[in-house]
């Protein structure tokens, strides 16, 4: 494929994994779910520690009866259960995306806190209408493959908005959603709500609609809930990421090997779980490694040192023969400027080189504490021109074009040939927000930027796009199901 390149050597993968399987045999991670260490004992795991040297500083680990070492055979039965490619389908039930593979997709980020306003341009605290707002922007948006939430609705309930946020997109797009649920109970009424709209379980586990993204707590420690949900994810074959999230330099060691490798093993351990639950489920692995700055004291997205772990990530991904979870289109700075511009395209051009399959963020800003909806629209468009690069080029006889070169000669042109005529619309890709005007056109137009332009753009789609509504008889099963909720505890 054109354009594609690789990282790591397969010796330094290999080195990675060893180090990982590791982790898992002699180092072991907390399993905070009693079930799933029955689960993982009844297979061959050892449970429980008597301490040890433990700390980097020779302090002494205290004695843990929740720590689980893992054999490398579990691992590698894992390896050999889990689907290496997994088919995702949007809410009407059509085929929308092959995980798996050199195949990307790209889609929104979730559960910002902040939101720069489209109308005003003012930073303030998200809504659960600006969800709703992004995942219509999104459905618009024929470069954005999947939706998640966006928008973390502080005016409601923290225990009911990530499940009214679920509705929200739901009503939005019919795009597939990637999701994120506080813990059993939201997450078993969104798959009632998927079954609603499948028209069954057994529909629904033949086309699944939804992606779950969850994770364990780095170092080294699988939460409760986190493992509920993977479990849960199992048994009803949700596709589900488990990405770790280690901090290098802070939950994690700060070279990018070792960032790696910690970040392989908890994910890794997460699919031997899983995989006992019930082998042949869809899984992705993934790492989120983002690093500590030890100027600012802050986790930076867009570092170089991130870049080199996500790249690192996504080669093991490929090396284990499974599909990956990844990221795009995001910055570190406060506002849509250059440098959000250079950071956004930076992470989407390696996504796309690199072949990594479900990579969301779209829109964040500051580290992932706002987002906008411009920033979406221009990194939309960027995604276009580069699927148009990454295409390839098709050499054959049409377009060699020996003939329309013979018939112009020397010192013709090709502006009235036949050939130009049947090329004209699919040989040169279109922008829509990009600028190619002559600057005497440009400034009599308005002398927009780019920001501005996509601004207007997201204002446009917003008033002129209306998704496919729900069937009368669905919206009011959906609404009843979302009343109905009771949070845990």
């Amino acid at each position: 494929m054109p354009g594609r390149f690789t990282y790591l050597s397969d010796a330094d993968k290999a080195a990675i994994y060893e180090a990982a399987l590791e982790i898992c045999a002699t180092i072991g991670m907390r399993v905070l779910h009693p079930e799933a260490r029955e689960l993982l004992a009844a297979a061959g795991a050892t449970l429980g520690s008597a301490g040890g040297a433990g700390s980097a500083t020779g302090a002494s680990r205290p004695a843990a009866p929740d720590l689980v070492t893992i054999p490398r055979e579990l691992v590698e039965q894992a390896l050999a259960s889990a689907p290496s490619a997994i088919e995702v389908y949007d809410r009407e039930g059509r085929p929308a995306m092959s995980l798996g593979g050199r195949n990307t997709y790209f889609g929104n980020g979730s559960a910002v806190t902040n939101v720069y306003d489209l109308e005003t341009g003012e930073r303030r605290p998200a809504t659960l209408d600006d969800g709703a707002r992004a995942a219509r922007l999104c459905d618009a948006l024929p470069n954005v493959d999947f939706v998640m939430a966006h928008a973390h609705p502080g005016e409601l309930d923290p225990h009911v908005a990530l499940l009214e946020s679920f509705r929200v997109m739901v009503v939005n797009t019919a795009k597939p959603l990637v999701v994120v649920a506080e813990g059993l109970a939201d997450l078993e009424v969104m798959w009632r709500i998927a079954c609603v709209l499948r028209g069954g379980a057994k529909e629904l586990r033949a086309k699944p609609y939804f992606t779950l993204y969850g994770e364990p707590t780095s170092p080294l420690l699988h939460p409760r809930d986190s493992l509920a949900k993977l479990l849960f994810c199992a048994d009803h074959s949700i596709p589900v990421i488990y990405s770790t999230a280690p901090l290098a330099g802070g939950t994690a060691p700060i070279t990018v090997a070792g960032h790696v490798a910690q970040g392989t093993a908890e994910s890794l351990f997460g699919l031997v779980v899983h995989q006992l639950r019930r082998p042949g489920s869809p899984f992705l692995f993934g790492i989120g490694p983002a690093v500590l700055d030890m100027t600012t004291m802050q986790s930076a997205y867009n570092a170089p040192e991130y870049l080199m772990g996500y790249a690192a990530a996504i080669e093991m991904a490929r090396w284990l023969d499974l599909p990956n979870w990844g990221y795009a289109g995001t910055s570190d700075s406060q506002v849509v400027d250059a440098q959000a511009g250079m950071e956004a395209a930076e992470a989407a051009l390696l996504s796309l080189a690199m072949g990594s399959n479900l990579n969301h963020d779209l829109g964040y800003l500051d580290y992932g504490m706002n987002a906008s909806l411009e920033l979406i629209v221009i990194v939309d468009e960027y995604l276009a021109l580069n699927r148009r690069l990454f295409a390839g080029v098709e050499v054959s006889p049409e377009t060699l074009a020996l003939d329309a070169i013979r018939a112009v000669g020397p010192g013709g042109d090709f502006l009235a040939t036949k050939h130009t005529a049947r090329h004209v619309r699919s040989a040169q890709w279109r922008p829509t927000i990009i600028n190619r005007q002559p600057y005497s056109r440009w400034l009599a137009e308005g002398g927009l930027d780019l920001r501005e332009q996509a601004r207007r753009k997201a204002l446009k789609l917003l008033a002129t796009h209306h998704p496919a509504p729900l069937p009368a008889g669905l919206a009011a099963e959906i609404d009843a199901l979302v009343a109905g909720f009771v949070p845990e505890g």
